[in-house]
């Protein structure tokens, strides 16, 4: 079993390993534990995976917007939220083991960093200072029903 208290383990022992054939660059990852699902973003090529955290097993496998920085798991609303440095964030509806895409919202260029507070419905996103002298900055995003 791949979750397993953190206190339990004496050394530092690897309890199991998922293969992901075909992918590279798996990076930003984000758990259901309420579902068993763990999701992986790879960006080589640029996928949104589901992975159920007892067996492996990959139970979806999207298209996602490139360079994928961060991943979340919305509870109250049953989807994640992919940040990508292509300058979108990606928008997955949750159903059990099922996903299906739900929305790219356009960003800025580089922007991929990020943060979802559920307990304030939003997503903040970084954005860096510009090549042409604009400011760095933190765009605000509130998650909709």
């Amino acid at each position: 079993m791949l979750i397993r208290s953190l206190s339990s383990i004496s050394t530092s022992e690897q309890i199991e390993a998922f293969k992901l054939s075909g992918a590279g660059a798996n990076f930003p990852m984000a758990l259901n534990s309420a579902e068993g699902l763990l999701a992986t973003v790879l960006r080589n090529p640029p996928e949104f995976v589901l992975l159920n955290t007892k067996t492996g097993a990959v139970t979806a496998k999207l298209r996602v917007c490139g360079d994928a920085d961060d991943v979340f798991f919305d509870a109250k609303r049953q989807r994640y939220y992919v940040s990508c440095g292509e300058g979108a964030i990606d928008v997955f509806q949750a159903a059990g083991s099922s996903v299906t895409s739900l929305a790219r919202i356009p960003t800025t260029g580089g922007a991929r960093t990020s943060l979802f507070v559920p307990e304030l419905d939003r997503l903040f996103l970084a954005v860096r200072a510009g090549l042409l002298g604009s400011d760095a900055s933190i765009q605000v995003y509130r998650a909709t029903p």
